[in-house]
């Protein structure tokens, strides 16, 4: 064989070396770049909100996810969603970044997935303020911190007493002892809030509904010999205490009893409040419990606590400026029967219907 024929064919074998060297090399570095691109931004969940909006087709989405930095290259993404039809529908999403472009794909082509502009929120009577703010939390993009960090604000709440006339300056005269300056106001009702809101709106909300309560009642409020803020005071205890609109009654005269003898409430629910944090409603009434030292206990301090014990409903401050005059000085539910509540004129006749209803 020529020299030449066989430094031919040498060459030949070089060159297909090379080139399946850089084939294998070309394929390896593809693979590896794709896997990349059509990886999620992050391992990690985080939710961002993402808006579709009239006239966007799935090219025009994909730019703009990756535009954003919600999926790492939108050409690869549109490869990936090759067999698919994907319809998109208008409006907000929340969308997380650790999850592939194909979940996100089917969250957007879900009408149903999209962020409403609106939603409606029960606050039921008997909520404190950290429970109200709990709830809005989880529905809005306003965090639970934020509204108690307002709501206990001196500054805030000056501002807002100078707009309502149900907010008085005797909210703030046991600033230093109270949890939440607001705790008392925060109207309970259903609502609709925007989700994308801000803490000064939902307050508003709130206390618009307390102030519609206040002037309905206004005339009673007026003829009352109490303060507004005692009457609110009142009205959270009575609400925590009993359901019924006539125990209601019942009780802030049993109460009104005491107060004007000088006498203690000893109401075992201002001890909850006293507690903050406790595991069951049970555990709060306790004997052992009754001695805990805050200006919240009405076992330990005279007169009323130092503030609102929770939200009252209209029915609570209606019932404790219509209270019902009595000689009663004692009260007891028969919490182990059906729930009714049972009065007495003495300490011996309470502890009677105590060893009657209470004790199994």
């Amino acid at each position: 064989m020529p020299l030449v024929k066989k430094k031919k064919q040498s060459l030949v074998k070089k060159i297909l070396v090379i080139l399946t060297l850089l084939l294998i090399v070309a394929t390896y570095v593809g693979y590896d770049t794709y896997q990349t691109l059509s990886s999620p931004i992050t391992d990690e969940s985080e939710l961002v909100k993402f808006d579709v909006v009239a006239g966007d087709t799935m090219t025009s989405v994909l730019a703009r996810m990756e535009n954003e930095g919600i999926i790492r290259n939108r050409y690869v993404a549109r490869f990936m969603l090759r067999d698919q039809q994907v319809l998109v529908y208008k409006g907000s999403f929340m969308l997380d970044l650790s999850t592939s472009v194909n979940e996100m794909m089917s969250i957007l082509s879900n009408p149903t997935a999209a962020i409403q502009d609106t939603v409606r929120i029960t606050l039921p009577p008997g909520f404190w303020a950290k429970d109200m703010a709990k709830r809005i939390s989880t529905f809005t993009n306003v965090s639970e911190e934020d509204l108690l960090n307002a709501w206990n604000d001196e500054e805030y709440v000056k501002k807002l007493i100078s707009e309502y006339p149900v907010l008085t300056q005797d909210i703030l005269n046991r600033k230093d002892d109270v949890r939440v300056l607001l705790e008392g106001y925060l109207s309970p009702n259903t609502y609709e809030f925007f989700v994308e809101t801000s803490v000064d709106a939902i307050t508003r909300v709130l206390l618009n509904e307390t102030q519609r309560v206040y002037a309905r009642h206004k005339e009673l409020f007026d003829k009352s010999r109490r303060t507004i803020h005692n009457i609110f005071i009142m009205a959270s205890i009575v609400e925590y205490e009993v359901s019924k609109m006539e125990d209601m009654k019942m009780v802030a005269g049993v109460f009104y009893n005491r107060l004007n003898i000088n006498m203690r409430l000893q109401s075992s629910v201002t001890v909850c409040y006293a507690l903050y944090e406790f595991e069951n409603w049970r555990e709060c009434e306790t004997f052992a419990n009754q001695q805990i030292r805050s200006p919240y206990n009405t076992y330990v301090v005279t007169g009323l606590p130092a503030g609102p014990i929770l939200n009252p409903s209209e029915n609570a401050l209606l019932a404790t400026l219509e209270y019902t005059p009595s000689r009663y000085f004692y009260f007891l539910a028969d919490v182990f029967g059906d729930g009714t509540v049972y009065y007495a004129e003495t300490f011996a006749q309470h502890q009677a219907n105590i060893n009657k209803y209470l004790k199994p």
